[in-house]
């Protein structure tokens, strides 16, 4: 689990486009704060502190303590808009989040013990079918990411979510089914490419799933 950064904002008197332009302007990245049952806010945050924190690994899956004039709001990065051209942003979102809230944030997955992989060792091919997954946690206990053990895996093996240690309280968001996050294919064993939607096909072994109808 990370701690929370602390960023500093001011409230915007005014919302709108001009209002907006200002505030980039200035070196200013407008935002607005959300959620909770709460009235949303307006801020302003210094763009230079705030692209430092965009561009580290896991912004989303990252909470942050926004203070403004004393008060502080812990919220969650939901959207980051950037100019097309320039990269720099331009508007973000921030969620709201309280102790007892529940969050779905897309964790990225790490593969360990590849040299423990008996399959790898012998020119087999990881085929990750998901490189993160989407889970529900507890929002005060974000996991930074989840690990696969490949260790023992063999040719025609395929990970799915059950085989992986989740946090407690952490549960994936896709409970109707047993998805898959990789397989183990021969090499050059034409495992067929997949949309960011799907499941692998070829060289796993468990064909009764239905894997094309993951998302």
């Amino acid at each position: 689990m990370s701690d929370n950064t602390t960023i500093s904002a001011e409230q915007r008197e005014r919302v709108g486009k001009g209002s907006a332009r200002a505030a980039r302007r200035a070196g200013l990245v407008p935002a607005v704060i959300y959620g909770d049952k709460k009235e949303p806010v307006g801020i302003n945050l210094s763009a230079r502190e705030i692209t430092r924190i965009v561009h580290q690994p896991g912004i989303f899956g990252q909470l942050l303590d926004i203070e403004i004039s004393g008060q502080k709001h812990t919220v969650l990065t939901r959207d980051i808009q950037f100019h097309p051209v320039t990269d720099v942003i331009l508007h973000m979102d921030f969620l709201r989040v309280s102790g007892s809230a529940k969050v779905s944030v897309a964790v990225p997955v790490e593969f360990i013990n590849e040299d423990n992989c008996p399959g790898l060792r012998i020119g087999g091919v990881l085929n990750v079918v998901r490189y993160e997954v989407e889970l529900l946690c507890p929002a005060t206990a974000i996991p930074e990411k989840i690990t696969v053990n490949l260790d023992g895996i063999k040719i025609g093996d395929s990970i799915h979510i059950s085989a992986i240690p989740l946090p407690d309280g952490v549960e994936p968001t896709i409970t109707d089914r047993d998805f898959t996050v990789a397989t183990l294919a021969s090499p050059g064993g034409g495992v067929k490419n997949e949309d960011e939607d799907g499941e692998a096909g070829d060289g796993d072994d468990d064909t009764s799933e239905d894997e094309s109808s993951e998302d």
